[in-house]
Order: C-alpha cells, then sequence, then structure tokens
C-alpha cells in the first residue's frame, strides 16, 4: 500500500488521476480481502474475488461496509495489521452504543498530515501563520488531525483545545493567531463571549476560520465571516475513513475538495443503494485507497451532498463536494412531510432579524406529530413578534409546504448554548 505523492497530484488530468485511482482500487481491495477476515467474508458472500476488480468502475461490484459493521467488529476486528503496527488509536464520537475504534500505522499519519497539509494551502495559509486549535484533543479525531497536519507544515500551534472560551478569546487577541479551526457552533459562542468580554470579534487579527465536524449552512457560514471579519472555510472528514482532511474549500468556496488518490467517492440513493446521475444529490460513499491500518471499502457516510468533477477556479482538478444538507438517517417525517433540520434552518437563517441559532422539537400528541420550532431574536430586533412570526411561517410554507405548529422567538441567549464540539439542534421526543 502507498501512500505518498510525487508532484501536485490535484491538479493531475483527470484520466491521469483515473488511472491512479484504478491502480490503487485493485491493490486496496485485495489488501483487505487478504488482510482483514471481514473482508474476506462479505465478498466471499458477495461472490466477487480481487482479481474481478480492476479499476473504480467495479466498485459497485461490492457490499457497502456500514458503521454497524464496525461496531459489531468492535473493538479491532476491522485492522489489517497486528496492533504492534498501529501507532496511533482514535474512535468515533457516537453518543449510542459501540464506538467506532480506528487505527493508524506510521505510515497512515504520514498521510493525515499531507491532506491537513493541502486543505491549510488552499484555505491560503503558509508556514508563517498561527493556528490555534478549539477541538478537543483525545479520542475524537479533530484536535490531533488539525494539529499534527499544521506542525507538518511549519505552522506555529496553540493546543487551546475545547472549552475554556474566555481563555480562548484572551490566546486570539494576545497571540495575534492567524486562524482557528472549531465547529460552527463554537464560532458563533465564541463570537458572542468575546463580545461579552469586551472585543470586537472583527478586530481580531483571525484572517482564517476552519470549521468542520457539524453540518453548517451557508447563513451561518456568512454569518462566522461577517462576525470575525475572515474568512470561513470547511472541512469534512469522519473517523472511519481517517479524520478531518478528508475534503477541504479552498478560498474560492465552490465546494470541499476530496484527495480522490486517497479516498474515492460515490454518491448512491439512500433507499436504493444504486449510483445516481452525476450532480443529482445522494448519499456520500467513500473507499479508502492508501489507508494500512484500516482499509475500508465502500463505507456509507449517511451524509448527503452532490459532487461536482468540473475543474475549480483554483485549478485543482480534485472533485468537490458540496455542503452536506443532512443525513439519510436524520430525515424528519412530521405529518407525512420529509423534511431535513437543514432545510428549515435554510429558510429561518433568510430573515436579518433571526440569530443564527434555532431549536426543533418533535413531538406526539394523540396520535399526531407536532414540530415545535424555537428561534432566537438579533441583538438589534426591535419590530413586531408577531409579524416576525407570521413571515416566518409564511416562508416555511412557500418553501417547503410545510408550517411548525408553533414559531417562539425568543430574546438574545435565549437558546441553550454547547460551550464546545457538536450541537444538538434537533430534540426528538417521540
Amino acid at each position: 500500500m502507498r501512500g505518498s505523492d510525487d508532484g501536485d497530484v490535484t491538479r493531475l488530468p483527470r484520466p491521469e488521476l483515473r488511472r491512479l485511482q484504478d491502480e490503487r482500487v485493485q491493490e486496496v481491495v485485495r489488501y483487505a480481502y487478504e488482510n482483514v477476515e471481514f473482508y474476506k467474508h462479505t465478498l466471499g458472500a458477495a461472490d466477487v474475488n480481487p482479481d474481478d476488480v480492476t479499476g473504480a468502475d467495479d466498485l459497485p461490484l461490492l457490499p457497502f461496509t456500514t458503521k454497524e459493521d464496525f461496531r459489531d467488529n468492535y473493538p479491532t476486528g476491522m485492522f489489517a495489521v497486528d496492533m504492534e503496527d498501529v501507532i496511533r488509536i482514535h474512535a468515533s464520537s457516537g453518543t449510542t452504543g459501540k464506538p467506532k475504534i480506528v487505527g493508524y500505522t506510521r505510515d497512515d499519519l504520514d498521510v493525515w498530515r499531507e491532506v491537513m497539509t493541502r486543505g491549510f494551502r488552499g484555505a491560503g495559509l503558509t508556514s508563517a501563520d498561527t493556528l490555534q486549535n478549539a477541538y478537543s484533543y483525545g479520542l475524537f479525531t479533530g484536535g490531533f488531525g488539525f494539529h499534527d497536519g499544521a506542525t507538518a507544515m511549519g505552522m506555529s500551534v496553540v493546543p487551546a483545545g475545547g472549552g475554556n472560551t474566555q481563555r480562548q478569546v484572551e490566546m486570539l487577541a494576545d497571540l495575534e493567531s492567524d486562524a482557528i479551526c472549531l465547529t460552527p457552533s463554537y464560532a458563533l459562542y465564541l463570537a458572542e463571549v468575546a463580545e461579552s468580554m469586551g472585543y470586537d470579534p472583527a478586530e481580531l487579527p483571525l484572517s482564517t476560520v476552519l470549521y468542520g465536524a457539524e453540518p453548517c449552512t451557508e447563513p451561518m457560514r456568512r454569518e462566522i465571516e461577517r462576525r470575525f471579519d475572515a474568512a470561513a472555510v470547511e472541512n469534512y472528514g469522519l473517523s472511519e475513513i481517517i479524520g478531518p482532511g478528508v475534503a477541504v474549500e479552498c478560498l474560492e468556496q465552490q465546494g470541499m475538495h476530496i484527495w480522490e488518490d486517497h479516498f474515492y467517492p460515490e454518491i448512491i440513493n439512500p433507499d436504493t443503494g444504486e449510483p445516481v446521475e452525476e450532480g443529482e444529490e445522494g448519499e456520500l460513499v467513500l473507499t479508502t485507497l492508501t489507508k494500512q491500518a484500516l482499509p475500508v471499502l465502500r463505507y456509507r457516510t449517511g451524509d448527503l451532498t452532490t459532487l461536482d468533477y468540473e475543474t475549480c477556479d483554483c485549478g485543482r482538478t480534485a472533485v468537490r463536494m458540496n455542503s452536506v444538507t443532512g443525513r439519510a438517517d436524520d430525515l424528519l417525517i412530521v405529518r407525512g412531510v420529509n423534511l431535513y433540520p437543514s432545510e428549515i434552518e435554510s429558510v429561518v437563517l433568510e430573515f436579518d432579524e433571526i440569530a443564527p441559532h434555532y431549536r426543533i422539537d418533535l413531538r406526539r400528541e394523540d396520535e399526531l406529530d407536532r414540530l415545535d420550532l424555537t428561534v432566537e431574536l438579533a441583538d438589534d430586533f426591535d419590530g413586531s413578534r408577531d409579524e416576525l412570526e407570521r413571515r416566518i411561517r409564511t416562508r416555511l410554507s412557500n418553501v417547503l409546504s410545510f408550517s411548525p405548529d408553533t414559531v417562539e422567538l425568543v430574546a438574545p441567549g435565549g437558546i441553550e448554548r454547547t460551550k464546545v464540539g457538536k450541537v444538538q439542534r434537533v430534540y426528538d421526543h417521540r
């Protein structure tokens, strides 16, 4: 298994990139079959032999890998190497059932650092910059992924970790950090705390906000940029594949470049498992092409997105994925209407009178579903609450053909904040 690159593979003509992918697909399928009992069994059950796979076009012959497969093979049944060759262990941040344990060889960590540095460069950062890391360090991949990548690139790293928000603000100001990495919800919380401390977030020296680990709509991104007067750049990753760094935006903000020489993407219909037409939304499926400790074939991420294969204005030919619009398993069905939380968020954040904070509560009363929406007013709101509620209801009805049972407008700060990590916006009480 190979993990190093010669030259700028992110700008390869797509036919050349495809030849590299085909070669690596053949290698990883055989490698997984010969070294992971799970894959030997599942490929055999599907009547697939590694010789049948000659390139990426043959990947649909293979069965999918799911999060349940990781949990069924807990802790290390998906590993392809002995533990003596594993030099790092991480785990998923899931809240139910067994965590998904992931491992890295020395070469795997080199690949991880490499894809992270690609993302930093695409975001306009250099070795002369200082990165404040506000992701948690530990089993969650975020903290160490950003830290190791920035260190390998030669940046100064402030390993602030999660929480301690007032200290985060002080460090940003005192050390004049050029960039910070964190979740989008924490970015907005950080701006609120900075203001409460007497700082103007826009006056902090930040030029770049690197966000990820939870969905973020375009209005929320623009609010982050407005509050900090900085470019907000999205990062996508998941522990089962490698962690952060699977895909990263460049400054063109035209989608996140997937580093296809290491991670091969497919888009499928989440209901049928069949490929969708190019440009059509569906569930993202990823195959690792160079991982040693944990090769993963056709992993169903559950994330809904689209892919764009046109060359980016930055010159990179690596395919771009759009922001995740929701999860295949996060679909809300309320009184027969299919909704994703991100759809509701996109509509609500069209209103300047609304802050980028909301909460959805689902309940069942007398065998009927109800959806209660709570939104937070902007600091400078001085209009009629009744009129704003009417406009929100009308807009939701026009765009989504759906109106919540209640729309509650609360004062700034009225929705509970999550001080670090991923924020829960949907509460299903049914």
